[in-house]
């Protein structure tokens, strides 16, 4: 399907994802409720909320790793169904990093990266192994590309996945937690390596505690609570003006005012 013409606004960028009237259910348990989100092209959002307000299954909904049960998903112009040509070539355009890095132990860093690039988009050996060098050197470790996961850091396997996933080239990156499971001292260099992209116009979808990041890099930050979006808003205006008081409640828990 096509977007729609905006003739009132001529340079506004198309929309990257459009999410309307979404609901999920597991079995009885309803755990997205009316979910209405647009992001355009080049936009990062941040989504943030308490443990189990469903933030990442929001996100992993984008990629159909989790299917909706009502609403529609448009993604790229291509409505998101069960249509298996249509959830492949929504796959081959948005990349997603995981809370855990998800890297095959058995291969070395760039075997897990040359792997999609070469089995989907039926890319070279070589052009693949160039690729995958180019982006190892955007996240800052062309040096572990001989190595095992198991011989990096968290932070250094978080920063590959992020690379493994660029080398599919997707125009939309999701992030799901991505620096939850690392040590403190490990978070920067990840959070480091996603402000680069977002400098360079990456369109991101990112769910987070990182308020700092939220801060620096969103357009706007998504506040979620009990499977719904309660309030959205420039980072400005979100931090120091929250309209709901659900909001105002997590702020003053997570930022300790």
């Amino acid at each position: 399907m096509s977007a729609s013409p905006r003739p009132d606004a001529p340079d506004t960028p198309p929309d990257s994802i459009r999410i309307t009237g979404m609901n999920k259910w597991f079995g009885q348990f309803q755990v997205l409720h009316d979910i209405n989100l647009t992001v355009r092209e080049g936009e990062r959002i941040v989504v943030c909320g308490p443990s189990g307000s469903g933030k990442s299954t929001l996100i992993r909904c984008i990629n159909r790793l989790e299917h909706h049960q009502s609403g529609q998903i448009v993604v790229d112009d291509i409505e998101l169904n069960a249509n298996l040509k249509n959830i492949h070539k929504i796959r081959s355009e948005v990349g997603m990093v995981f809370q855990h890095f998800n890297l095959f132990p058995h291969l070395t860093i760039l075997e897990n990266c040359t792997l999609a690039p070469m089995w989907v988009r039926k890319m070279p050996r070589a052009e693949a192994r160039d690729l995958a060098m180019h982006f190892l050197e955007k996240v800052r470790i062309p040096e572990q590309a001989d190595k095992y996961p198991g011989q990096l850091s968290g932070g250094q396997q978080q920063r590959v996945a992020i690379a493994r996933s660029l080398c599919m080239r997707p125009k939309i990156m999701l992030f799901d937690e991505p620096t939850s499971a690392l040590d403190p001292e490990m978070i920067k260099e990840v959070l480091d390596t996603m402000i680069a992209l977002a400098q360079e116009g990456m369109t991101m979808i990112c769910v987070t505690h990182e308020m700092g990041f939220a801060r620096q890099v969103a357009n706007r930050v998504v506040f979620m609570d009990a499977g719904r979006i309660v309030e959205e808003n420039a980072p400005e205006a979100f931090f120091h003006n929250p309209q709901n008081e659900r909001t105002r409640t997590f702020l003053g828990q997570i930022l300790g005012h």
